[in-house]
């Protein structure tokens, strides 16, 4: 099912109305789950960081053993043309995506020039700061050497799924992943920040999760605006003596968190201004 109601698919060459098929039942991606894929944004007319989200699919590609079919620059300029099919200020998620289609003799590996590429644009609103709440979930995030943790893979979300599914069935938005050695991760969906003293802090990027794109912009666009932020091992307990967090990521880019477990915490002053300084970069860069 597709998240949003309007949608355009780019695949074999053209665009195509609606939710188009892409991947055949013999696919090596529909069996064995080699597909990756990357999320951008448009909002209020822009399209922040456009070039990083179209590098990092091939990126993402190149991890998990295929050769791109194109590059990062084609990416690109397609998600711009498809954009275009739209209203200037429609709220849109573009989704590129690539996937083996071929398995070698030894069939479960796949052929590196089998990749096919598509593009998705479908239309999602903003979510707006409100009750977005945070829990602790059972379950962890895989080391490198356990999983492709480097490429922004399709196959990495299975888990990412039962966290959030366990997390709204307790009543909460999303929740706090560990890595193997219990210190925190990230959400199911997002990098997470917290403030304790007027620092901010983040969990260090350890190769469990993907260092985020909108993550990096918003450290530095605090940085430059004199907060001090630091990336570093944290707990959950140091979750719990924070005076505010907020999340980042693509669908709502930075999020203030009201609730954790059953601490009330609402919009605070850095989160606010990490979500001012984002909204100043996207509309002036």
């Amino acid at each position: 099912m597709a998240v949003g109601k309007e949608i355009v698919t780019w695949f074999e060459g053209r665009w195509h109305r609606g939710n188009a098929p892409i991947i055949n039942a013999a696919d090596h991606a529909a069996w064995l789950g080699s597909a990756v894929f990357d999320g951008a944004r448009q909002f209020d007319g822009v399209r922040p960081d456009l070039d990083l989200h179209a590098a990092r699919i091939i990126r993402s590609a190149q991890v998990m053993g295929m050769i791109p079919p194109v590059d990062a620059a084609t990416v690109q300029g397609l998600m711009q043309e498809g954009c275009a099919m739209f209203p200037a200020d429609a709220a849109l998620y573009l989704r590129p995506m690539m996937w083996a289609r071929d398995s070698t003799a030894g069939i479960i590996d796949l052929v590196p020039e089998s990749t096919g590429f598509a593009i998705c644009i479908e239309t999602l609103p903003m979510p707006e700061p409100g009750d977005f709440s945070l829990t602790v979930s059972p379950y962890s995030r895989p080391r490198p050497d356990m999983a492709l943790t480097e490429a922004k893979a399709a196959s990495l979300y299975a888990n990412n799924g039962r966290i959030m599914a366990e997390a709204r069935a307790r009543g909460f938005s999303n929740a706090l992943s560990r890595d193997p050695e219990g210190n925190v991760a990230e959400t199911a969906s997002t990098n997470v920040f917290m403030v304790r003293d007027g620092v901010v802090l983040t969990p260090v990027p350890n190769g469990t999760f993907l260092n985020g794109i909108t993550r990096q912009r918003v450290i530095a666009l605090l940085r430059a605006d004199g907060v001090e932020v630091q990336e570093t091992t944290l707990t959950i307990k140091d979750f719990h003596d924070a005076s505010e967090i907020f999340v980042t990521g693509n669908i709502a880019k930075v999020m203030p968190v009201a609730r954790f477990e059953d601490k009330q915490l609402g919009a605070g002053p850095v989160g606010g201004r990490a979500r001012a300084l984002y909204w100043d970069y996207a509309h002036t860069r």
